[in-house]
C-alpha cells in the first residue's frame, strides 16, 4: 500500500481515498447516535428532573429502556450484515462515489483487493487505497465495468480534440483511434455513450476523412504537374537530341 502522498506546491495533496477515510471518521465523531452509557445518564437525568405530580411509571422507564436496546440491536445486526457483505464484495468491480478534498464528487472504478476493519469503519482496498464502504455507489459485473472505461476512455480522449471545425491533420491518430475503439464497441458497450456524443465521434471522423481527401488531391495534382513537366523535358530533349543529329549529317556532306 502506498505510503507517501503527493506533493504539491509546499504541501501534501489528500487524495480522494484519504478524504474518504477523514471524512468517515469525521461522521463518526460528529454523529447523532449515543450508546448505552449515554441513554442510561439522559434516562437518569430524566427520572431525577421529572415532575413529583405526575411521575413517570417503572413501565414506561422500562419500554425506554427496551425500545433502545431494540434499537441498538438492530444497528449492531446492519453493522454486522455490511461486514459480511463487504467479504463478499473481494474480488469484485465496484464504482466508489467520494468527495475530494475540495469537496466535488469523484467517481473511483476498480477491483476490491481486501477489506480493512478499523474499529466500527469498514474500508476497501482499491489499487492500494481505502475508501469507506459507505461511499460505494455501484457493485458492477465484469461486462459493466468493461464497457464503462471504455466510454470513460473515450470521453477523455475526445476532451483533447480541438473543435470539430479546427481538426488538422497533426489529430488523424487521435480520431482515428477514438473511432476504432467506438466501432468496436458492441450494442450494450454504446449504451453507455450519449447519442450526441456517438454523433460527434461520427462528425470528427467525417471531418479528417474530407482533411485526408483535400491532401490527396493536392498530392495528385502536384504529381500530374510533376509528370507534365517530366514529359516536357523529355520532349525538350528528344528534340535537341534530333537536331544535333541533323547537324552531323550536314557537316558529314
Amino acid at each position: 500500500m502506498a505510503l507517501i502522498a503527493p506533493f504539491k506546491d509546499g504541501q501534501f495533496v489528500q487524495s480522494a481515498s484519504a478524504t474518504s477515510i477523514e471524512n468517515e471518521k469525521k461522521g463518526r465523531e460528529n454523529g447523532s447516535g449515543i450508546d448505552s452509557e449515554a441513554f442510561l445518564t439522559l434516562l437518569v437525568a430524566e427520572m431525577q428532573n421529572q415532575d413529583p405530580l405526575e411521575p413517570t411509571s417503572n413501565t414506561e422507564w422500562i419500554s425506554q429502556y427496551a425500545t433502545f436496546t431494540q434499537v441498538s440491536e438492530v444497528q449492531a445486526i446492519g453493522d454486522k450484515m455490511q461486514s459480511l457483505s463487504a467479504q463478499s464484495l473481494v474480488g469484485q468491480d465496484v464504482i466508489m462515489k467520494v468527495t475530494n478534498e475540495a469537496g466535488n464528487t469523484e467517481y473511483v472504478s476498480g477491483k476490491v483487493d481486501y477489506v480493512v476493519y478499523e474499529n466500527d469503519d469498514v474500508f476497501l482496498s482499491i489499487e492500494d487505497q481505502l475508501y469507506s464502504i459507505k461511499d460505494l455507489d455501484t457493485v458492477a459485473s465484469p461486462e459493466y465495468m468493461e464497457a464503462y472505461e471504455l466510454a470513460s476512455e473515450i470521453a477523455d480522449a475526445l476532451k483533447d480534440l480541438p473543435e470539430v471545425d479546427k481538426v488538422t491533420l497533426n489529430d488523424k491518430e487521435k480520431i482515428e483511434d477514438i473511432y476504432s475503439k467506438f466501432k468496436g464497441m458492441n450494442k450494450y458497450q454504446l449504451t453507455f455513450l450519449d447519442k450526441s456524443v456517438q454523433e460527434l465521434i461520427e462528425a470528427y471522423y467525417e471531418k479528417l476523412t474530407e482533411k485526408i481527401a483535400e491532401k490527396n488531391t493536392v498530392s495528385s495534382a502536384k504529381d500530374s504537374k510533376a509528370e507534365e513537366n517530366k514529359s516536357e523535358d523529355n520532349n525538350t530533349q528528344d528534340s535537341t537530341s534530333g537536331n544535333d543529329n541533323i547537324a552531323t549529317e550536314v557537316n558529314a556532306l
